[in-house]
């Protein structure tokens, strides 16, 4: 069964069956922050959980998925277009990926290596402590650092861009 908007043609095929979610939407996100606007790329999965996990993803960054094509079995073609809205991610100097680790321990960690890094350096933070968003939000308004971007990269799980100030 195939579901299309358009026929555009992917740039890109990533075939991440196999996988259990977020890895296929995580793949997704690397390759769809590569392209240009409009550029289109095709994800094959197999993971039930990757089209909510797709079209929420889709939903909240512009991104749109064009078609989905059925290929046999669990495995599932998802064709997505880069939208206009969809923002370059920062290029860190420094990634702290601390999922697992509860509240305020992302905090404590992500300062520990803020202290050590230089003015205008990046950190991407990862955690998917329910209380991050908000606590990342405070502590940055607080701290005088540069909070450069925040994402949900899958349900529950946060990507923060942080500049130390200069």
């Amino acid at each position: 069964m195939s579901t299309e908007k358009n026929s555009s043609k992917p740039l890109v095929t990533l075939d991440l069956c196999g996988l259990n979610c977020p890895a296929p939407l995580l793949g997704a996100k690397h390759v769809i922050d590569d392209l240009r606007p409009g550029q289109v790329m095709q994800l094959i999965s197999d993971c039930p959980g990757t089209p909510d996990d797709l079209f929420a993803w889709s939903r909240h960054t512009g991104n749109e998925v064009i078609a989905t094509d059925k290929l046999g079995g669990r495995r599932v073609a998802y064709t997505i277009k880069r939208g206009a809205s969809a923002a370059p991610r920062p290029v860190p100097n420094v990634t702290l990926d601390i999922r697992g680790v509860s509240c305020p321990g992302p905090i404590l960690e992500a300062k520990k290596l803020l202290d050590g890094m230089r003015a205008g350096e990046i950190l991407l933070l990862v955690s998917n402590c329910p209380g991050s968003p908000d606590d990342v939000n405070s502590w940055v308004r607080s701290t005088g650092l540069e909070l450069l971007a925040k994402q949900e990269m899958a349900p529950g799980t946060y990507e923060f861009f942080i500049r130390k100030a200069a």
